[in-house]
């Protein structure tokens, strides 16, 4: 169990998934990962954001479908900021585009959308009341944040100049934020050498994020959540009403399978297998 107060600015800190019925989509995870769910909004809104939980612990949200927004169903990353408005210049400073201009979200903070110049869609999440997934790394949480792209070179020039990644070789490119491996040492004291003993790449203390190429699909951010059953997961996500469109399989360090709710939205989920690596 691994449960976070705070994050860096630069380090995605949260996740939610935009649904056609979010309802259904709560009984949908709560059923495959154990999420206690609550919808947080007044009942007579008109919308829906159920906030997920794990043991207590936010984890993730199930919203309704914003305005304008694409039909489908999707899940969406946040990105830690000081600030939203200044991210926003940033993002056109680099030739990105502005979504939806930073808002403010109640008491809880303030938000942007923007895209990247391939098109991947993400959003940055300037801290309030609510400071971002308390329940991280562990089942039913989030494990990593993934940018589909094919083009590396601009997306290198695009994410250093908004957040100040970098990229490190972990036998594939991740993105790596200068110092965060610094913060978690704090968090976790001997996190740096536990790593080392398992054989970890150098420098992938201070990773944010992977890099996957888009296999013919839009540039996109995905998302992959720890399991301890990768073949147990999939399986329930059948059930559930869901479906597998990848997997499961073993890649170095993982179990994996390719999962889609019901609506559409999907995600990956992982399970580490350390004989993997």
């Amino acid at each position: 169990m691994s449960t976070r107060e705070d994050y860096p600015a630069g380090v995605p800190c949260w996740a939610d998934t935009n649904q056609p019925d979010p309802g259904s989509a709560a009984q949908f995870y709560s059923g495959l990962f154990g999420w206690e769910t609550e919808d947080r909004m007044p009942p007579d809104s008109g919308a829906h954001y159920f906030m997920a939980g794990i043991g207590g612990r936010d984890v993730a949200a199930i919203s309704s479908q914003p305005e304008g927004s694409p039909p489908e169903a999707i899940w969406n990353t946040y990105i830690r900021v000081d600030s939203a408005d200044e991210a926003a210049a940033r993002v056109r400073d680099a030739g990105g585009r502005v979504l939806s201009e930073p808002f403010d979200v109640f008491d809880s903070g303030r938000m942007g959308v923007f895209s990247d110049p391939e098109g991947a869609v993400f959003s940055v999440w300037q801290s309030g009341r609510h400071r971002g997934s308390a329940a991280v790394n562990e089942h039913g949480a989030v494990n990593f944040n993934n940018l589909h792209t094919d083009d590396l070179a601009a997306a290198q020039a695009f994410y250093g100049s908004v957040f100040g990644w970098t990229t490190i070789d972990a036998g594939a490119p991740m993105w790596a934020l200068p110092g965060y491996g610094d913060h978690l040492e704090q968090l976790m004291p001997g996190m740096r050498a536990g790593m080392k003993e398992m054989g970890a790449p150098e420098g992938f203390e201070d990773v944010v994020a992977t890099i996957l190429p888009r296999e013919g699909g839009p540039a996109r951010w995905s998302l992959t959540f720890l399991v301890d059953d990768a073949d147990a997961i999939a399986e329930r996500a059948r059930q559930l009403g869901g479906s597998v469109l990848a997997g499961p399989q073993d890649a170095p360090w993982t179990r994996f399978a390719v999962l889609a709710d019901p609506a559409g939205a999907a995600f990956t989920a992982s399970q580490f297998v350390a004989e993997n690596r």
